[in-house]
């Protein structure tokens, strides 16, 4: 019998096997959400290092859960799910409050994403590096609820309905909140439309 190749298995399929002790499928998985989990948790803490840490216990804890997953819903939603909790973890231990002034020109993978190509010139990477600065800062105005809800839609791709399992929120309440935190990063990024 042909074995699907990693890249087409589901991310389900891929857990379980790792739960049956394959190494691979752990890889394979870390390979596909490495980035989006740290941007989801670097975006909300704002600081490296933290969501550094944070994205290495989210990690660890997916390789104890793995033998007791259970496909109620989808993998990411409970990835997700892991580093949130890991993250309001942190925040009651530490009771990390972060200043703008912490927060700097130096997010790097925003800034590669949305800093203008080499060919633009200085002027454009400057005006695009305030800018990647202004979005930064506008997140960081949100509540805290309403940029969890829109940062799980933006890195995660999730739906309202995975939003709202993955917060315990309702489904009202997680669409209100994106509604929210749209509304209020329009206006504050308004100079930059």
């Amino acid at each position: 019998m042909m074995r699907m190749t990693d890249a087409a298995e589901s991310d389900e399929a891929l857990i379980a096997r790792y739960a049956l002790g394959e190494a691979r499928p752990f890889n394979e998985l870390y390979r596909r959400y490495e980035l989006r989990v740290w941007r989801y948790l670097e975006r909300n803490v704002g600081n490296r290092a933290i969501a550094d840490e944070l994205l290495q216990e989210v990690w660890f804890a997916v390789a104890r859960g793995a033998p007791d997953y259970r496909p109620s819903g989808s993998f990411a939603g409970w990835l997700f799910t892991i580093a949130r909790n890991r993250m309001l973890d942190m925040r009651r231990a530490r009771r990390i409050e972060v200043s703008l002034e912490e927060l700097g020109y130096e997010a790097e993978p925003v800034v590669s994403a949305l800093t203008a190509a080499p060919a633009a010139g200085p002027v454009a990477a400057l005006v695009a590096r305030d800018e990647v600065s202004a979005v930064r800062a506008a997140l960081q105005e949100l509540p805290r609820e309403q940029r969890d809800a829109f940062l799980l839609q933006l890195e995660g791709d999730f739906s309202v309905e995975e939003i709202a399992a993955i917060t315990g929120s309702s489904f009202e309440t997680t669409k209100s909140r994106l509604r929210y935190a749209r509304a209020r990063l329009r206006e504050l990024l308004s100079e930059y439309a």
